[in-house]
C-alpha cells in the first residue's frame, strides 16, 4: 500500500454546475471504470479554477473600475505587482479605467514569484544597490542595454504595462524599488499588489505617512454592481477569463470540501477528506519562478486536513539508532518506532529533515503537479494511502 496520485476526468464545467456532484460522480465512475477502491482519509482535491466557474464568482474590468474609483484618488499608485499577463494585466486594465494617472512601482531584479527583469549579476557589474536606489524607466532600460524581455515569454513587461494603463485613457508612469515607501513622492493613495508580502509592505508605507493604502484584497471583497467578490482576498488569486472579464478566487471553497466529504459519505460510507487547490508551493530553479502566485494552496478543505505532518525520518534511524541491522530485523525496529512514536516530534532529532510544511500545501502542490494547467482535462486529483506510513 502507498501513496497514489490520480488525475480525474471531469466535463467541462460550467457557470452553475453542481460542483459537489460532479466532482463526486467522476471520482466514483474513474473507480469503476479503472477498478480502484476509496478508503478511509483519501483525498478527492478540485482545483479553484472550477469551483469559482461553477459558483460564476466573475467581475467585469468596468467592477473593478468602479471599485478602486471608489476607494482610491485619480492618482493611484501600484505597488510590487507581480509580472503576468494572465494574473496581473486583467487587474491592471481595471484599476487605470478607475483612475487618471496610475505609478507602478516595480521591485527589482525581479517580482515577488520569481520571474526576473533584469540579471543580478548586472546588477552588480552597474554598481547598483538594489535595496537603495530607485529608478525611472528610462534609467532601467539603460541599465538593462536598452532592452527588457522576460526569459520564457518574451513580453517587455515594462512597455506591456505602461501600453496598457495609456489604452485605458490614463497616464502612465513606471518607476523601479525595492521601497514600497518610494511611493508616497508620488501619491498617496496607494495599491499594494504583491500577494505573500502585502501585509508587510501595507504597514511599511504606513508607517513612512501613507494615509490610504489598500491591498488588493480591499478590492472586490464585496460585491460591485452585482459582481462575483471575494470577501477574504478580493482580487488577489484572480485569473483573466477574458479581455473584459476576471474570474475571482472561490468564495464557497469550504462549503464545497465540506460538501464532497458529506455527498462521498452518503453514496459509499467512505469517510474521505476533501480540498479546493490552486497553485502549488513549489518553485522552478531554472526559471527561479515560484508558482504560488494565488494567496493560499487550498482556501478550503475538511477537519482532517489540518496542521502539519508528525513524521520519523526513517534514513536518521537506519543510520543512527539501527545501524548494525539489516533486512526484515531493520523493518519492524522501525515499524516499532513508527507505533510508538510521540503526537508532538516538533523539535525531536528523529524528525529531522521532514518537510516542516502544512498538510494542505503538501497535497495542493502534489495535486497542482498531477493536474497541470493545460489541456489534461484532470480539474480533480485522488490522492490515496497519503496517510498511511511504513507501519501500516
Amino acid at each position: 500500500m502507498a501513496t497514489v496520485s490520480r488525475g480525474i476526468r471531469a466535463p467541462i464545467i460550467r457557470q452553475g454546475d453542481d460542483i459537489v456532484k460532479i466532482t463526486v460522480d467522476s471520482v466514483l465512475e474513474a473507480a469503476k471504470t479503472d477498478g480502484f477502491t476509496l478508503h478511509d482519509r483519501d483525498v478527492i482535491a478540485v482545483t479553484e479554477a472550477v469551483v469559482a466557474r461553477a459558483d460564476g464568482n466573475y467581475a467585469r474590468v468596468d467592477d473593478i473600475a468602479a471599485d478602486v474609483k471608489r476607494k482610491l484618488g485619480s492618482h493611484v499608485g501600484v505597488v510590487f505587482p507581480i509580472l503576468s499577463r494572465n494574473r496581473f494585466s486583467i487587474c491592471l486594465r481595471g484599476i487605470a479605467r478607475g483612475a487618471k494617472k496610475v505609478t507602478v512601482l516595480l521591485s527589482y531584479p525581479s517580482d515577488e514569484v520569481g520571474n526576473h527583469l533584469v540579471d543580478p549579476e548586472v546588477l552588480e557589474d552597474k554598481g547598483v544597490n538594489p535595496w537603495a536606489d530607485t529608478m525611472t524607466a528610462d534609467e532601467f532600460y539603460e541599465l538593462c542595454g536598452g532592452e527588457c524581455r522576460h526569459p520564457f515569454t518574451g513580453v517587455d513587461y515594462i512597455d506591456f504595462y505602461k501600453t496598457l494603463i495609456e489604452a485605458e485613457g490614463a497616464e502612465a508612469e513606471i518607476i523601479f524599488s525595492n521601497r514600497p515607501e518610494v511611493i508616497l513622492d508620488y501619491t498617496g493613495d496607494v495599491l499594494c499588489c504583491d500577494t505573500h508580502t502585502r501585509t508587510r509592505t501595507q504597514n511599511r508605507i504606513k508607517k513612512h505617512g501613507g494615509k490610504n493604502v489598500l491591498t488588493l484584497c480591499d478590492i472586490l471583497n464585496e460585491p460591485v454592481n452585482g459582481s462575483g467578490c471575494c470577501p477574504d482576498y478580493g482580487l488577489l488569486g484572480s485569473n483573466k477569463a477574458t479581455e473584459e472579464l476576471v474570474k475571482l478566487f472561490p468564495r464557497n471553497a469550504k462549503e464545497v470540501a465540506f460538501g464532497i466529504q458529506q455527498l462521498v459519505f452518503e453514496r459509499t460510507g467512505v469517510h474521505v477528506e476533501a480540498m479546493v487547490y490552486g497553485d502549488g508551493a513549489f518553485k522552478d530553479p531554472v526559471g527561479k519562478i515560484w508558482e504560488l502566485a494565488d494567496p493560499v494552496v487550498s482556501p478550503g478543505y475538511t477537519d482532517g486536513l489540518r496542521g502539519l505532518p508528525n513524521e520519523l525520518k526513517l534514513k536518521f534511524l537506519a543510520d543512527n539508532d539501527y545501524a548494525g541491522l539489516s533486512g526484515e530485523a531493520l523493518a519492524e525496529k522501525i515499524r516499532e518506532r513508527i507505533r510508538e512514536k510521540d503526537r508532538d516530534l516538533k523539535g525531536s532529532m528523529l524528525s529531522e529533515g521532514t518537510t516542516p510544511r502544512m498538510l494542505t500545501d503538501l497535497i495542493g502542490s502534489l495535486c497542482d503537479l498531477t493536474s497541470g494547467s493545460g489541456d489534461k482535462g484532470t480539474p480533480i486529483v485522488l490522492v490515496q494511502d497519503y496517510f498511511v506510513n511504513y507501519a501500516g
